[in-house]
């Protein structure tokens, strides 16, 4: 992900293309499929998050100098290049150990956001949006069982608000 493609002022980050290492050489792709472009809205907290980032990578690119690989992207190494996945997958493997929480793949991070958003009540269609699925119903599929346990947890807690045994 590249500054340019997110909006701090809106709130809001656009996905209009992929970077993919491919034969050791990264390269900007098209994302998969026309629903994976689109413009997301980012939670307050994300955008403040971001804002703290950029000013933190803005006074290490001045450190660097021209030691800095200037590339625009948001995340990136030590002296701006492009981040390596199999580095990422490790250390947020190590973070996860050290914060006693199980093994997940750096992709589940999506699942989570979708499971998050779902127990909150945010529409399956509006899900697939943020994720950028193709169709509602691969969405539905995937969710569906957590869909489910929502519902009897709300069973659950109307018991409880009514004083059922």
């Amino acid at each position: 992900m590249t500054w340019d493609a997110i909006d701090l002022d809106a709130g809001s980050v656009a996905v209009l293309r992929t970077l993919q290492r491919i034969n050791g050489v990264y390269e900007y792709l098209p994302p998969k499929t026309t629903k994976s472009r689109r413009t997301i809205p980012l939670p307050s907290i994300a955008v403040q998050a971001l804002r703290r980032h950029r000013t933190r990578q803005l006074e290490e690119r001045l450190r660097l100098g021209q030691k800095w690989n200037e590339q625009d992207l948001v995340f990136t190494g030590a002296t701006g290049q492009p981040l390596y996945g199999p580095y990422i997958t490790r250390r947020f493997q190590r973070i996860l150990q050290q914060a006693g929480l199980p093994r997940l793949r750096f992709h589940d991070l999506r699942h989570s956001c979708a499971s998050l958003l779902l127990a909150q009540g945010v529409p399956l269609s509006s899900i697939q949006e943020v994720l950028g699925h193709t169709s509602y119903a691969f969405t539905r599929d995937v969710y569906a069982h957590l869909s489910e346990e929502l519902k009897k947890d709300a069973a659950t807690a109307m018991d409880r608000a009514l004083g059922a045994p």
